[in-house]
């Protein structure tokens, strides 16, 4: 293994002046830390990981919380979007990923104490039950964290704009005509909270009375509770001529229950999804839906976490929003 005597030695120079070139300190010439630097590379050196986090009080590592109730997991196309981006932004910016989880092993430990095991130097909360107190333990402790799509007091999170992109549909099934919205949602979460105030202000504004028995429980990324609301709302004596369904995936169960009544989509029923998957698209009908940026949130919860790991005397907790983009496609009819 390379190691800084073998730098010193190619290059002429001490070992002090080989560690300072490294570490990037201002009293070694430009020009002589850049041949260092070249030369270390050529030499295949690679800094030693514990050595490094001794000498500068961090880790370098990334705890990253993710709990689907669902099962659904990471292979859910938007969170795994998600996870994809803070991995590519963490590693940009010199940090190394781990997953947080309550039991390695034959150990059982709650979220916090596997941070402090993996020796974290801050957690991102990617999704969870944020009234879980194992939750709610980690993102009040010292570790810096930054949640996704909920908010802690003091602490940086980042959210999706789950009222406008609700607001943005309506509109958007309303201008083609309709006026008989029903609306699938998730359990009940603040993100789903948003969406339903939104989905019942934004009907309001535009004058559209929503009856109750239009508004239907489900679980997210669950085609078949999906499926069975739907059945549910195809049983009442006067339709809607537009459902909105809780995300993209658990619409194929809500599409799987119209073809079952011999409903077509969008001559017979209109629909619209959430999320923006890949999926939704390639989909025939295309489905229309709200995109939600999911990259963009995975790199600033990435941006915002090691800014107040690295510089924890100026940072400030903040609340970030992130818009989306509505996605037409071809799944709403428009009446006359």
């Amino acid at each position: 293994m390379v190691t800084i005597t073998d730098i010193s030695k190619a290059c002429g120079v001490s070992r002090a002046t080989v560690s300072k070139a490294l570490n990037g300190a201002p009293d070694v010439a430009p020009r002589t830390a850049q041949r260092i630097r070249e030369k270390a590379r050529q030499l295949g050196y690679l800094p030693n990981a514990t050595a490094r986090a001794l000498k500068v009080g961090r880790s370098y590592n990334i705890g990253v919380l993710f709990s689907d109730a669902t099962g659904g997991g990471i292979s859910h196309e938007y969170f795994s979007r998600i996870l994809e981006s803070v991995k590519a932004e963490a590693e940009a910016l010199g940090y190394d990923i781990t997953f947080i989880s309550k039991d390695l092993g034959a150990m059982q430990m709650d979220y916090y104490e596997h941070a402090k095991y993996r020796s974290c130097d801050g957690v991102v909360i990617a999704s969870a039950d944020f009234t879980d107190p194992a939750i709610m333990r980690l993102a009040m402790s010292e570790i810096p964290t930054v949640t996704l799509d909920y908010t802690f007091d003091s602490r940086t999170s980042i959210l999706s704009d789950n009222v406008r992109g609700m607001e943005t549909l309506v509109r958007f099934v309303y201008e083609n005509g309709h006026r008989k919205l029903a609306f699938i949602h998730g359990e009940i979460t603040s993100v789903t909270q948003k969406r339903i105030a939104s989905f019942k202000k934004t009907c309001a504004e535009l004058g559209i009375p929503v009856p109750p028995e239009y508004i239907r429980p489900a679980v997210y990324h669950d085609p078949r509770s999906s499926g069975l609301a739907t059945r549910a709302l195809l049983e009442l004596n006067e339709r809607p001529t537009c459902i909105f369904y809780p995300d993209d995936l658990s619409f194929l169960g809500g599409m799987s229950e119209l073809e079952r009544h011999g409903i077509s989509i969008p001559k017979d029923m209109s629909v619209v999804g959430y999320d923006g998957i890949p999926l939704s698209q390639v989909l025939r009908p295309r489905l229309s839906t709200y995109r939600q940026a999911a990259e963009r949130m995975g790199q600033e919860a990435a941006r915002r976490l090691v800014e107040q790991i690295e510089h924890p005397d100026t940072w400030l907790p903040q609340q970030i929003t992130v818009e989306g983009e509505l996605l037409r496609g071809d799944t709403v009819r428009r009446l006359d």
